[in-house]
């Protein structure tokens, strides 16, 4: 699970002339067009009803486009695979089920031998730092520990796409950035396509590759900006460099 193949340049996702305007007659989305590379790390940022969610659950085939197309066109590496995962804001633990047993819950629905399953969730857990909470309950864990555990389903089942819903916006500054850097560090093990929104600029800019502005009423996609910044990227540190700093001020300009 751990060690991925090389970055590809293909497209892992492809979305074209999508739109989305609900049963209200609210247009939502209106006719936004992108690819995003295999092994790429897309971060949407925009204001609050712009249509980032809704993006999102469409791509993770949660919810149905009004016209246009969306496709997932990363294969998974091997059978019993799923194409695509998705981490929510909302812990989404269930409360009876152990630490181990709430991220073994992928698996359900695939075919894999139950030796394979617990060898890979222990390495999930260790790499998140929950090594120690195997049997632990969630209402055991702080904030940041749930979204933990929240990341490592999401990664442990091995799918090349993975689609993470402001999955760290209900927590403490000092939780988040934290969080951030640990998910940082994970996807470079990894190399998975990722599309993650969220409101924080900053959180785009030190885990993306490119990020996209979306603009309100209706959301459509303002710019895409690419971040060239060295990786690894320490989520504190970077926060010192001249060029990180110029491109939260330009996405913020283009917010306003």
């Amino acid at each position: 699970m751990i060690d991925a193949p090389e970055r590809a340049a293909r497209p892992a996702i492809r979305i074209d002339h999508l739109t989305k305007r609900y049963d209200s007659g609210l247009l939502a989305i209106d006719d936004v067009s992108l690819e995003v590379a295999a092994g790429e790390f897309l971060a949407v940022v925009g204001p609050s009803g712009c249509g980032k969610s809704t993006l999102m659950r469409i791509l993770a085939g949660l919810e149905s486009a009004t016209s246009g197309t969306t496709e997932i066109l990363a294969a998974p590496a091997a059978k019993n695979v799923l194409p695509a995962a998705t981490v929510f804001q909302e812990y989404s633990l269930f409360p009876w089920m152990r630490v181990a047993e709430n991220v073994a819950f992928g698996f359900e629905s695939l075919d894999v031998p139950k030796d394979e399953v617990k060898a890979r969730v222990d390495e999930i857990l260790k790499l998140v730092g929950l090594e120690k909470f195997h049997n632990a309950y969630p209402h055991e864990l702080s904030g940041g520990m749930k979204q933990r555990a929240a990341v490592a389903r999401g990664f442990v089942v091995d799918a090349p796409v993975m689609f993470m819903d402001e999955p760290f916006g209900a927590l403490d500054e000092q939780t988040r950035v934290n969080l951030v850097g640990e998910l940082g560090a994970l996807w470079e093990r990894t190399k998975k396509t990722v599309v993650f929104i969220t409101h924080g600029i900053e959180e785009a800019v030190t885990l993306a590759d490119r990020v996209v502005v979306m603009s309100k009423n209706p959301g459509t996609f303002k710019a895409v900006i690419t971040i060239d910044l060295p990786r690894p990227r320490d989520a504190i540190k970077i926060r010192a460099d001249k060029a990180f700093g110029e491109y939260v001020v330009q996405i913020w300009d283009l917010l306003r």
